[in-house]
């Protein structure tokens, strides 16, 4: 069966023959925006069941009903990897979330630290951001993005079992290799504009479950240090390999 092209992410069960309601916005979306009918084909996911071919019962612009007809493609979860940045501007914040939940983070979380210029974000409009990267990459997870929170509280009661990636600016140099990493629960962590202060530097190495790590010869922006990291993570302990 050909994967349809327009893709939903939805909360309802998946399964054969199965009967799956849309929201209004999601209604409003495939008939009023993308002028499907009865009949048409639509992508249905729900990060549990896989990508479920479902095809069009009835629709308006307020509500509808979808049928699923058959399994396209099996669920497929990320690696176990969390990401931790602190926010930058609106827009590369945007890119830093997309981003990663292309490249396969199952968790993100923004962090308050020393130099970080955004005192507030909006976590409905970033999760919203992690949910159309998903339905645009043939994702069939959703990663969750947390609300901001202070990186010395998130430290305070980390479980150290889940080992955090440092991108230490102060580590420029040649990439390094984490061959020699065990595989496991992983985090990244990548700092705002300005890298960290000294006071967070000096906590961050004395954690033991803190490894710092070169990202490369060059000071990488904020937003391209957490791709790069995710990159490096992936190919190396991830599910890229």
């Amino acid at each position: 069966m050909e994967r349809a092209k327009i893709r939903l992410c939805v909360t309802h069960p998946l399964g054969p023959g199965q009967a799956v309601p849309l929201s209004p916005d999601q209604a409003n979306y495939l008939f009023a925006v993308m002028r499907l009918g009865p009949g048409d084909r639509v992508a249905l996911f729900n990060g549990r069941d896989g990508e479920w071919t479902a095809e069009v019962v009835e629709g308006s612009k307020r509500g509808g009903t979808l049928a699923c007809l058959g399994l396209a493609a099996p669920q497929l979860n990320p690696p176990d990897l969390w990401l931790l940045f602190a926010p930058i501007k609106k827009e590369r914040t945007d890119f830093i979330v997309e981003k990663a939940a292309e490249l396969g983070c199952a968790k993100i979380l923004p962090v308050q630290t020393e130099f970080t210029n955004a005192a507030r974000i909006k976590q409905d409009r970033l999760q919203a951001h992690a949910l159309e990267a998903a339905e645009q990459c043939l994702g069939t997870y959703v990663p969750e993005v947390s609300d901001l929170q202070p990186l010395q509280k998130v430290l305070k009661s980390w479980n150290p079992a889940r080992r955090i990636l440092w991108g230490d600016e102060s580590l420029v140099g040649p990439a390094q290799t984490l061959a020699g990493l065990a595989p496991g629960p992983w985090a990244i962590l990548v700092g705002p504009e300005g890298g960290f202060s000294e006071t967070e530097r000096h906590q961050l190495r004395a954690l033991p479950f803190v490894t710092p790590v070169s990202l490369g010869p060059r000071i990488l922006r904020a937003d391209t240090a957490a791709c790069a990291a995710i990159t490096l993570w992936q190919s190396s302990l991830g599910d890229w390999r």
